[in-house]
């Protein structure tokens, strides 16, 4: 059994644990998830996008069991898109998830099973509710990293193959200084 209590800093989201694991995702690492692909290849790879940081207190797959995680997305843009997480639904499909900011302003893409979407916007203190059999993905529209913290079954798994194959059919991109929220066709 791995510890059962880790430490959290509540006002940046940081999480110290012994037992913790972190990934940093690259420019480099995101081939074909931004719609400009000519400007994506002029970028250096080498270019840190988002950082997750989680805690596994119970083994993958373990059944009614709970991990715990937070990511960073810095600013920037591929062309005229934001910066953005990779975008994943749950292996396990009716797994749902909770996303609450700490810091900076993004939003939340979210498409249901039945290819509905919509958007949410999040801010220091946002709380989101993520249901299960719903793909979802994370936007950068500030100047300022993204930080939020999330909180998911450890049975869920990430099925990033179903969203690099569909899309979530909305892109967010700059226009005029602002965010704006595009379909797919329109952007």
């Amino acid at each position: 059994m791995v510890s059962s209590s880790a430490i959290v800093n509540w006002a940046d989201g940081s999480l110290e644990s012994p037992t913790s694991l972190s990934s940093i995702k690259k420019l480099g690492q995101l081939e074909g998830i931004f719609r400009d692909a000519e400007c994506w290849q002029r970028m250096d790879p080498e270019t840190v996008v988002y950082r997750v940081w989680w805690w596994e207190p119970v083994a993958q797959g373990t059944e009614g069991g709970l991990f715990w995680g937070g990511t960073e997305i810095l600013p920037g843009r591929v062309g005229k898109e934001y910066f953005m997480t990779h975008g994943h639904q749950h292996a396990v499909l009716d797994r749902a998830e909770f996303y609450g900011t700490v810091a900076g302003k993004g939003m939340l893409v979210l498409r249901d099973e039945n290819g509905r979407i919509r958007h949410e916007e999040m801010s220091p203190g946002s709380l989101h509710y993520i249901a299960g059999k719903t793909a979802h993905r994370v936007v950068n529209t500030g100047d300022r990293p993204l930080r939020f913290m999330a909180c998911w079954p450890s049975d869920a798994g990430h099925d990033y193959a179903a969203v690099a194959e569909k899309g979530l059919g909305v892109r967010v991109m700059e226009n005029d200084g602002k965010p704006s929220v595009l379909r797919d066709d329109e952007a």
